[in-house]
């Protein structure tokens, strides 16, 4: 424990990738897909449960919401001095900018998560969701900023947004004039089904807002599945994600960032969380995120996977192993601050992500 703090200043430490998981029981205007609350849509009913039951909430009768947020606090007590960047996630629209309730998958307002950051103002901060298909995108994006907004988050594939779009182009102008970063899932999504536009999660279509200007934190670094290489063609082959990532990555030194959210999970771990670790230029513009309540599903993760990988030492095992059945955010700080590739860890300027959204500088520790 001593370890995974050591030159690491908490003030600083911002966890950028953290979800707000509810059923709208408190008045908070939580949309829950009716699919996800019933039997005859077994995979969307389990992915509930599973979200619900990592976050301590699912058996708060008619208090799920409360509940959620309340664990959230006991498990921060374990990250003292840090804070969480809660996600609100916006309604899936179609092409006309209206929303799509039977393809939003759920739906976590705006306003809900400002007034959870304000509530808990040493606990948390806040990013909007605004799809840039809505009519009042602009506006919406405008007021996100005026409330203290720290980010924009988009899940592509789930909501139904092409980042290339030549429509969202005005919207990228004002992230930019607007100095809001946007938090885009890229590469497969299994989480979240919703629209189900795989290909709207390919990382080359991040180019657009990246020319704009836009500062870009591509969601766990796109370490998990394929897209279409679309530099060979709109019918080009299909290639690893990351390898598109990477090559983003290395072009847009300015404006492209990633966050290393879920990137120990069992079914991302591997070559990409080795070059995370291993390539040290890469470091300055990584940002930690827990990708909560993840970390709280069991299956998804294993500590002796990752040491079978030579990423982690096997005498660090059980006390991880333990840490993550008493506090599954703290488990995911310390684990990170555990690995090792090549004789090379994360720093911690990687944990240390207040700057970012502060925007002092894109990162104060070297």
């Amino acid at each position: 424990m001593q370890a995974a703090w050591s030159g690491i200043d908490a003030a600083q430490v911002w966890d950028a990738h953290a979800h707000l998981v509810g059923t709208g029981d408190a008045g908070s205007g939580i949309f829950v897909n009716p699919a996800m609350l019933s039997l005859a849509s077994p995979a969307q009913y389990a992915r509930r449960l599973f979200f619900l039951n990592a976050g301590c909430a699912h058996d708060a009768k008619d208090s799920v919401d409360r509940a959620y947020v309340e664990r959230l606090h006991n498990l921060l007590d374990g990250l003292p001095g840090t804070k969480l960047l809660l996600f609100a996630f916006d309604r899936t629209h179609d092409e006309r900018g209206e929303p799509d309730m039977e393809h939003t998958a759920f739906y976590v307002p705006d306003a809900y998560a400002r007034d959870t950051a304000r509530a808990h103002p040493m606990s948390f901060e806040w990013a909007a969701s605004v799809h840039p298909y809505a009519r009042d995108a602009l506006e919406r994006l405008e007021q996100a900023k005026r409330e203290g907004a720290r980010a924009v988050k988009w899940l592509p594939a789930a909501m139904g947004i092409d980042p290339a779009s030549s429509r969202v182009q005005k919207y990228y102008e004002a992230m930019k004039a607007l100095d809001l970063p946007l938090i885009s899932h890229a590469g497969e999504e299994r989480a979240v089904l919703g629209r189900d536009a795989h290909d709207y999660g390919n990382p080359l279509r991040l180019r657009r807002a990246l020319d704009a200007g836009v500062r870009v934190v591509v969601a766990h670094c796109a370490s998990m599945g394929s897209d279409r290489d679309l530099d060979l063609g709109p019918n080009g082959p299909y290639v690893d994600s990351f390898s598109l990532f990477t090559r983003i990555f290395q072009k847009y030194e300015k404006h492209c960032f990633g966050d290393i959210s879920a990137m120990t999970q069992i079914n991302r771990a591997g070559p990409a969380l080795k070059r995370v670790i291993e390539d040290e230029s890469w470091h300055a513009r990584l940002l930690n995120g827990s990708d909560y309540p993840l970390p709280g599903v069991m299956p998804l993760f294993s500590v002796q996977h990752l040491v079978s990988l030579k990423l982690l030492e096997e005498k660090a095992a059980p006390i991880l192993t333990d840490i993550r059945r008493h506090n599954p955010l703290l488990f995911d700080f310390v684990l990170k601050r555990a690995l090792r590739s090549g004789g090379r860890a994360l720093p911690p300027r990687v944990f240390e992500a207040r700057a970012f959204f502060m925007r002092s500088s894109p990162h104060v520790r070297q």
